[in-house]
C-alpha cells in the first residue's frame, strides 16, 4: 500500500468506566450507590478479582483525496516491466496492421456457422480449439468445413461413428487421439450443460483434450470474457525472445502466468492473435525473418543476447 496517500487512524475502544455496567441492550446502568454496593459485597461469598481487559487498538485506513478509483490501479502496478516493451509492441502492431496472417482468416472466431444459434455456435468454437491443438489453422479449418457441412451439433457428433469421425478430421495433429477426446466432451456437454459449453475456465480445463490455451480462447471468442491471456506456442516463442518473461519460461503455462503478472489487462485479448500472426510471419520457430523486423535493434533474441 502506498504510504503517502493513506493516513492511519489509531483510536482505542474504551471499556466502561467504575461502578457502571452494560445491559443486554447496550444501554449503561446507572452506578450503584455505597449502600447499595455493600449489600452487592456480602451477596459474595468467593469474591474473583477480575482481570483487567486488554485495550484493543482500532485501526483505520483513510484515502486521502483523489486515491479512490485510480488508486487501486495504482496498487496492483507491477514491480517489473521489461525494457522497451511498449516500442516493441508498437512496431508488432505495425507489421501486422495488414491482418493477413492465416490466424486473421482462419482463427477459431472465423471456424464456426454465423447462421446457427448462439449455443452450437459456442460447441463448433471449442471443438475448432481442439482441432487446432499441433496443428495448422489451415487444417484446422478445413477440418471443420467438413464437419460443418454435415451438420456440426452436439447430437450430430454424438452419432458419428468414430471412423468417420476420424476421416472427418483428419489430417490435424493426433486426430486419433482428438476422435476419443471429442465424442467424450460431448458426451459431457450433453449431460452435464445442456449441449452447452461451459462458462468458466475451470469447467472448461476439466473436459478431456482441453487445456488452458483453448480455455481462455473459449471464454474470450465464445463467451466474449477475458479470463486470461491465451498463449500457445507462438506466443512463448515470441514472449521468450523479447524477454517479455522475468526469467526463462518453459511451457506455455508457465509463459501465461509470467505475462500476466505485468501486461496490462486491456492488452490480455489482443495479445494472442497479435503475436500468433507475427510468428507466422515474421518470428518464425526457424530461421525468424529478423532483418524484415522493426524490432530488430530491440530484440534481446536478434541481437544475440
Amino acid at each position: 500500500m502506498n504510504a503517502a496517500g493513506v493516513r492511519m487512524v489509531v483510536t482505542r475502544a474504551r471499556s466502561p468506566g467504575t461502578g457502571a455496567s452494560l445491559r443486554p441492550g447496550g444501554e449503561k446502568a446507572a452506578p450503584l450507590r455505597s449502600g447499595e454496593a455493600a449489600a452487592e459485597g456480602r451477596k459474595s461469598y468467593s469474591p474473583v478479582k477480575r482481570r483487567r481487559k486488554a485495550r484493543r487498538l482500532s485501526v483505520a485506513y483513510e484515502a486521502s483525496e483523489g486515491e479512490e478509483g485510480e488508486g487501486a490501479e495504482r496498487l496492483q502496478a507491477p514491480s517489473w516491466q521489461p525494457q522497451d516493451w511498449r516500442r516493441q509492441l508498437d512496431n508488432i502492431r505495425t507489421m501486422r496492421s495488414g491482418k493477413d496472417a492465416p490466424v486473421d482468416q482462419l482463427g477459431a472466431e472465423h471456424c464456426f456457422d454465423p447462421s446457427a444459434s448462439p449455443k452450437v455456435q459456442r460447441y463448433q468454437v471449442l471443438l475448432s480449439l481442439m482441432l487446432s491443438s499441433q496443428t495448422k489453422d489451415q487444417v484446422t479449418a478445413g477440418a471443420m468445413q467438413r464437419l460443418r457441412a454435415r451438420g456440426l451439433t452436439v447430437d450430430s457428433i454424438l452419432q458419428t461413428d468414430d471412423s468417420t469421425l476420424g476421416t472427418l478430421i483428419y489430417p490435424v495433429g493426433f486426430w486419433r487421439s482428438k476422435v476419443k477426446y471429442i465424442k467424450q466432451t460431448t458426451a459431457i456437454l450433453q449431460q452435464r450443460y445442456g449441449g452447452d459449453i461451459p462458462a468458466s475456465v475451470a469447467e472448461l480445463v476439466a473436459l478431456p483434450g482441453v487445456g488452458p490455451k483453448m480455455a481462455h480462447l473459449a471464454m474470450a471468442v465464445a463467451w466474449g470474457t477475458v479470463s486470461g491471456i491465451a498463449v500457445d506456442t507462438h506466443v512463448h516463442r515470441i514472449a521468450n525472445r523479447l524477454r517479455w518473461t522475468k526469467e526463462a519460461t518453459r511451457s506455455p503455462e508457465e509463459t501465461r502466468r509470467a505475462l500476466e503478472e505485468w501486461l496490462p489487462r486491456e492488452l490480455w485479448r489482443e495479445i494472442n492473435g497479435l503475436l500468433v500472426g507475427f510468428g507466422q510471419q515474421t518470428c518464425l520457430p526457424v530461421r525468424p525473418r529478423c532483418q524484415a523486423c522493426l524490432n530488430r535493434a530491440l530484440c534481446p533474441a536478434a541481437r544475440g543476447l
